[in-house]
């Protein structure tokens, strides 16, 4: 995987490659971050969410719920990953489930010339900079979300209550609201739940022997219980799996 330095950073949280030469197939998680991404798929099947995808570019979702990605033996992918909302003001729409990309749709970004650059690539590493410098001259000047959004991200990132989110902004929070249902698919109160989902499973990574309870208290939730609630629903795991 390769994080991209900014300006493209601002844009993009990872660029990545896979292959899987093992005979067995393996199962991913895609975890829920509320962002949405491309993948090219180079060879064979891919199971997302229990939709089979074949060979070509998949655009990916918007994720509020963590998914499951199947591969299969032989498989070969590479992809790109949007931050949220990103997606919706590079591509210019969401998708409502992964989705195999039609050659006659592919209008914007010639995405499909790009497959074909790409498969002609056997070196992860050489896989990965090419889609960096592909996005770095694509995508790097766009500007792709509207100030209110930005706000918005920010001020969710820092605070616990959404009651003053339009607060230093002319946009009220009934029409930031409908921001977030255009660019994000979801409301302001699912995208703090899926990051304070996202803070969690972060500090429990690094803190593997921490108390739950206090964990509980110090990212916010009612208690320890109403943790591992929002867990299931989002993460599909309990903390104590992370």
């Amino acid at each position: 995987m390769f994080e991209p330095p900014a300006p493209l950073s601002a844009l993009v949280q990872s660029i990545w490659s896979a292959s899987l030469l093992q005979t067995e197939s393996i199962v991913k998680p895609l975890y829920a971050d509320a962002g949405s991404g491309i993948i090219f798929n180079f060879f064979g099947d891919i199971l997302i969410d229990n939709e089979t995808l074949s060979e070509g570019v998949i655009m990916l979702p918007v994720k509020n719920k963590a998914d499951k990605i199947t591969l299969k033996s032989g498989a070969k992918i590479a992809g790109i990953r949007f931050h949220p909302a990103v997606g919706y003001g590079v591509l210019g729409q969401n998708y409502d489930k992964a989705t195999l990309l039609a050659p006659e749709d592919d209008q914007l970004y010639n995405l499909y010339q790009i497959y074909s650059e790409l498969q002609k690539i056997q070196d992860n590493e050489c896989l990965n900079e090419y889609l960096y410098i592909w996005a770095k001259n694509n995508l790097g000047f766009i500007n792709t979300l509207p100030d209110c959004m930005e706000h918005a991200f920010n001020f969710i990132e820092h605070h616990n209550t959404l009651e003053k989110i339009g607060y230093n902004t002319s946009k009220s929070q009934r029409q930031i609201e409908r921001h977030f249902k255009s660019w994000l698919g979801m409301t302001p109160k699912h995208y703090q739940r899926i990051l304070r989902i996202k803070k969690t499973i972060y500090f429990l990574r690094l803190h593997k022997n921490a108390n739950l309870a206090d964990v509980a208290h110090q990212f916010g939730f009612s208690d320890q219980a109403h943790m591992t609630r929002e867990f299931k629903a989002i993460a599909h795991i309990t903390p104590k799996q992370v």
